[in-house]
């Protein structure tokens, strides 16, 4: 491990009542900035699911899309965006969900995944797990074999409303509070 925790966490910009008033946002774009941490987070990744069979990474729109897409090359695998209504150019599923800070929706391409592969599901941050969730419920509409989700930041002191299945294992390279 070339880059600690505790020197992550340093880099990790923090911004107050961002995007609404009472949320702290951990912005990981000053992680993904930073060459030595973006290798960092890419590689702890790889290590955890190299021997996992991943045959598709499913990134959630948008900054699940950076390390997710190195994730998927590095483990030879593909890349499926998870993307906002309307972004997607053919036909998809459809997931709205309820947010910390309001409904959201979600889509993904009906002809993104086969029942023959293994899915990582991967996201910037893990709060109270309405996107994850979701995520998943689209991810098993196609019945792949396996389903697994990975999150950079698991924000612990959030109270978890949408949680994610219990037959999703869940890794999460740091661990953080709001308060």
């Amino acid at each position: 491990m070339k880059v600690s925790d505790k020197e992550l966490v340093r880099r990790l910009r923090v911004v107050p009542d961002f995007p609404v008033k009472g949320v702290q946002f951990f912005d990981v774009t000053t992680l993904f900035k930073d060459a030595e941490a973006l290798e960092e987070i890419v590689s702890r990744i790889c290590e955890e699911y190299k021997d996992k069979g991943i045959t598709k990474v499913a990134g959630i729109e948008s900054r699940g899309f950076i390390a997710g897409a190195a994730v998927a090359a590095r483990l030879g695998a593909g890349f499926v965006p998870v993307r906002k209504p309307g972004k997607l150019p053919a036909d998809t599923y459809s997931e709205t969900y309820q947010k910390e800070y309001g409904k959201d929706t979600i889509e993904i391409h009906t002809d993104a995944i086969g029942p023959d592969d293994v899915v990582l599901i991967h996201d910037d941050i893990l709060a109270t797990g309405g996107t994850a969730a979701a995520t998943v419920r689209l991810v098993k509409k196609f019945a792949p074999k396996a389903v697994f989700a990975n999150f950079i930041i698991d924000i612990t002191d959030v109270p978890r409303t949408a949680p994610i299945p219990e037959d999703v294992p869940v890794t999460s390279l740091l661990h953080l509070s709001e308060r």
